[in-house]
């Protein structure tokens, strides 16, 4: 089969984007944005399923019924915060969700969440000197880190007693408002487009290939994991048939890296290893091939929802595509052009073939029968006593 592009509809992938945004799902309260996903997909005429602990499973079916599928991955868990403790000022010391520094935490307006569903508690993060007409220069010398903030609640509250009357206490979530913006030149300002944008860009894609009447070649997942920024991910919920897994998720735009926020990433490698060397080149080969704007990368301090499917045992090639992203876990950004190079590989990726697709069709075969010495060359004689090349 040939792989053509496919027209992307932006401005679905914008709606999408905007409205997830704005569904606060810090990791262990993402019951509603799963819900929103779910919806989305049945909207497509793509059922879905939710696994125990909350992952969302969905598949595009190919045409083979026996053999190796593929799985996309993405996640709609959030970075956030959690009390922690009740403060006697009437204030609320937190935890963080994930791993994210409280410098960009200062300033930022959060939604409390008790357990009284009809009630969500507003407030705002600030330093604990937060006042300069009070306390001048100490202001700026004050540390940097959780223990030196605070939420200041939106409600008359002085005391630990008051904040007990509005119903909270420790181990409420709280989320940090996004405050989305989509600026005329096309970038995406706003909190959590890691990975909410992955999200939206991959509901765009599966948008693309129904509306093109198109069956992929291989079968396709999708699991939407809901714990990859406390580090679980993809741990749990792929089909045992899943021989390729490609995780979507930010790529860093910072010095010393290769992404940038108007194209598409592909990671080499994290912090937790090199991911596998044949899927990350076919994937470099459908980008160069059909003129999606690709750069490769590899990250110091990261890990995905691939990281968790590995440790946990997934037997399958895997490999990272990002959207590249400004100050990642921060005041975060993007652009639109990133994103539309992101979707439409994926779009080529789900009407490709396995890299292997016979040998990867089964768990483990016969040595003899390894197909990669086109790209790594060997003894073509097979497998020697003692380590290939020592006599």
């Amino acid at each position: 089969m040939s792989l053509k592009p496919l027209d992307i509809d932006l401005d679905y992938l914008r709606q999408v984007l905007v409205e997830l945004l704005d569904i606060p799902s810090p990791s262990g309260r993402t019951d509603h944005v799963q819900q929103y996903v779910g919806e989305r997909l049945s909207a497509l005429g793509i059922p879905s399923t939710l696994t125990r602990r909350g992952a969302l499973s969905a598949c595009l079916p190919g045409p083979r019924q026996t053999g190796a599928d593929r799985a996309i991955v993405v996640h709609t868990d959030t970075i956030g915060g959690m009390v922690k403790r009740l403060k006697e000022n009437g204030r609320l010391e937190l935890k963080t969700i994930g791993t994210h520094s409280a410098r960009f935490a200062e300033g930022a307006h959060v939604r409390i969440f008790t357990d009284d569903l009809d009630r969500v508690v507003t407030g705002q993060v600030l330093p604990l000197k937060a006042s300069g007409h009070r306390y001048n220069d100490d202001v700026d010398l004050q540390g940097v880190g959780w223990e030196h903030v605070e939420v200041r609640v939106d409600e008359p509250v002085e005391d630990i007693a008051g904040l007990r009357a509005l119903g909270i206490d420790a181990g409420d979530f709280v989320a940090f408002l996004p405050n989305p913006m989509v600026t005329p030149s096309g970038y995406v300002k706003s909190r959590h487009l890691d990975d909410k944008a992955g999200v939206a860009a991959v509901l765009t894609a599966f948008k693309a290939v129904v509306d093109a009447g198109i069956t992929p070649t291989v079968t396709a997942h999708l699991l939407v994991t809901v714990t990859e920024e406390i580090g679980h991910g993809a741990s749990h919920g792929l089909d045992p048939d899943v021989a390729e897994i490609v995780s979507v998720d930010a790529a860093v735009v910072a010095p010393g890296q290769q992404s940038r926020e108007n194209a598409a990433t592909l990671a080499m490698g994290d912090g937790v290893g090199p991911f596998d060397y044949h899927l990350t080149r076919n994937l470099a080969t459908i980008a160069r091939e059909h003129g999606v704007d690709l750069v490769r990368d590899v990250f110091d301090y990261y890990r995905s929802d691939v990281a968790a499917a590995v440790e946990a045992g997934a037997h399958a090639r895997v490999a990272l595509l990002g959207f590249g992203v400004d100050a990642t876990h921060g005041h975060e950004r993007t652009h639109l052009d990133g994103l539309r190079h992101l979707t439409q590989l994926l779009c080529l990726y789900l009407q490709s073939d396995l890299v292997f697709p016979e040998w990867d069709a089964e768990p483990e075969g016969d040595l003899a029968d390894f197909p990669s010495l086109a790209v790594q060359p060997a003894s073509e004689d097979g497998p020697r006593e003692g380590p290939i090349g020592i006599d």
